[in-house]
């Protein structure tokens, strides 16, 4: 019979390995807390996950992409396999992209992996990112965390624009040109930047190597430190954030250990992303440079359109009015200087900067693990909702000349349109987020309160009729009655025979004590024992 498991034991040089690993890095004690680190199960944790594991096939393809790839400006003639170019000069960057494209086996596949991987990869980091903005998961102690993804959202779009770039075709030539023209509105120093950067006048000999650098070294290096730290290191130290129910508060975390289940769960799900991102390749055409042609200054293709990630800077572009600013001899080109620069500049800022403003705010500095739901915070959904609709009418002006071709109007008219929808959206968003929230709270309330509609009528002896109600499970009902930190307190003391407290005598306390009282207006707070009695007892 064979041996008892249990009474295994691992070979002496195993053992040995073990203890001199164990007695420098005292990793047994580490490697036993983490296989027993509870991971939530809900399904928005997946989310970061998704990003996580895009970034490894951009990786593992971009590896083999420049073993083909030349990231060179001289121009040759090519006399490669496809057959419509023959005989045409173009960059040496442009023909191995298209060598790669023919000629080398699964070249075609691995370029088409890479750039569904970036858009997914790009498609993952923006919904965690509201997901995390939505449930407050940026709190403390996650300020750090929350700020680092704001880098790797940068740095990924960045990239992905100096990526789709190097081809050198018609239509990445023409994306190179808006950034030289973005460089050369910089007051004083744009110029020279520019010389700098293309090696000479546009097009230049050298923006396709120093991008190449970028792209692979330079930015590759920077996100393979920061994403560990941001979804391993930081997050394995800190305890995992988890939605409000039945079992979960703020010092307790309801999931699955690390091993051997959420190691399983995770392989399995990167097979998925893997999959999912092949059959996208495969089956769905992306960037078919072959069809532009090489980049040509003097041309354009119509409808040319970015990837969807730059959409929005696309339309901030087309939707600004063409404003200068001339003195003492010098052009300040406001057109392009505030769509390509304060625009960014304003919606990144404000990103990184929420966190400690709504601490600021709410007054709050406790530490939360427990996250919330969006419904219970009307205030901070309502301004996520209008930053929502305010990137949406950006990414959508992106492609007001095919929305104007597609439904026969006047360009001008969809101009005009989201010149307005930029400054109206997100007001109405944020009233119409806010008042859903509300709705949802009294529904929440309506269920604590009188259970879940059956359908079913009944007539009492008195002859009224009512509907039978079943009361809702405990598991349905933690989320809105187990109590939890609340997302905000409140601030200054009250006005004392006309005499303000001391926080509103100047005139930012003033505006933070009012911010204070919008915020809380409309919170969700769980109903107390006694009312819940007191609507269990009037039930029929």
């Amino acid at each position: 019979m064979p041996a008892n498991p249990a009474d295994r034991v691992p070979p002496e040089s195993l053992a040995a390995a073990g203890r001199a690993v164990d007695e420098r890095f005292g990793a047994a004690a580490f490697a036993r807390k983490s296989l027993r680190k509870a991971f939530p199960d809900h399904w928005s944790f997946l989310l970061g996950e998704i990003a996580m594991y895009a970034f490894v096939i951009i990786l593992l393809t971009g590896v083999y992409l420049t073993l083909f790839f030349v990231p060179s400006q001289n121009e040759v003639v090519y006399n490669g396999s496809y057959g419509p170019l023959k005989g045409v000069r173009m960059s040496e960057a442009y023909a191995s992209t298209l060598h790669i494209s023919f000629d080398v086996r699964g070249g075609l596949l691995m370029r088409q992996i890479h750039h569904w991987a970036t858009n997914v990869f790009m498609a993952a980091i923006a919904i965690h990112l509201l997901r995390n903005f939505f449930t407050g998961a940026f709190r403390k102690p996650r300020e750090l965390n929350w700020l680092i993804g704001i880098v790797l959202f940068m740095l990924v779009m960045v990239n992905g624009l100096f990526g789709y770039s190097l081809p050198d075709d018609l239509l990445s030539g023409t994306g190179i040109r808006i950034l030289e023209g973005v460089i050369a509105s910089i007051p004083l120093v744009g110029s020279y930047a520019v010389m700098f950067l293309f090696g000479g006048e546009f097009p230049g000999t050298d923006i396709i190597p120093r991008l190449y650098v970028i792209h692979i070294l330079l930015i590759p290096g920077i996100l393979a430190a920061l994403i560990p730290l941001h979804a391993i290191v930081l997050t394995w130290r800190q305890t995992h954030t988890q939605f409000p129910g039945k079992g979960s508060s703020n010092t307790t975390v309801r999931g699955y250990p690390f091993f051997p289940v959420f190691i399983a769960k995770t392989t399995a799900f990167f097979l998925w992303v893997f999959a999912v991102t092949a059959l996208l390749a495969t089956f769905f055409q992306i960037n078919p440079i072959w069809l532009f042609g090489p980049y040509d200054p003097g041309a354009i293709s119509s409808g040319s359109q970015p990837d969807w990630y730059m959409g929005w800077l696309e339309g901030a572009l087309r939707m600004m009015p063409a404003w200068e600013i001339n003195a003492w001899g010098h052009t300040l080109p406001m057109s392009v200087l505030v769509p390509a620069l304060v625009v960014p500049g304003v919606l990144f800022t404000g990103l990184a900067v929420y966190p400690f403003v709504e601490r600021w705010v709410t007054g709050d500095h406790r530490i939360h693990h427990l996250l919330d739901r969006p419904r219970d915070v009307p205030a901070r959904t309502g301004i996520g909702s209008a930053g929502v609709v305010f990137y949406g009418v950006l990414w959508a002006a992106g492609g007001n000349d095919v929305i104007a071709d597609r439904f026969d109007i006047p360009l001008f008219w969809t101009t005009w349109f989201f010149r307005c929808a930029i400054i109206l959206g997100p007001v109405l968003a944020y009233i119409a987020a806010y008042r859903i929230c509300l709705g949802l709270q009294h529904r929440d309330v309506a269920l604590a309160h009188h259970g879940l509609e059956t359908g079913i009528i009944r007539r009492l002896p008195s002859g009224e009729y009512i509907e039978v109600e079943r009361p809702a499970g405990e598991e349905g009902l933690a989320p809105v009655t187990d109590p939890r930190p609340p997302s905000a307190v409140p601030l200054g003391r009250p006005e004392t025979e006309g005499v303000a407290p001391p926080e509103a005598r100047t005139r930012l306390g003033r505006v933070r004590i009012a911010l204070n009282a919008r915020f809380r207006r409309d919170l969700a707070s769980p109903p107390s024992r006694a009312e819940e009695d007191e609507h269990k007892a009037l039930r029929p």
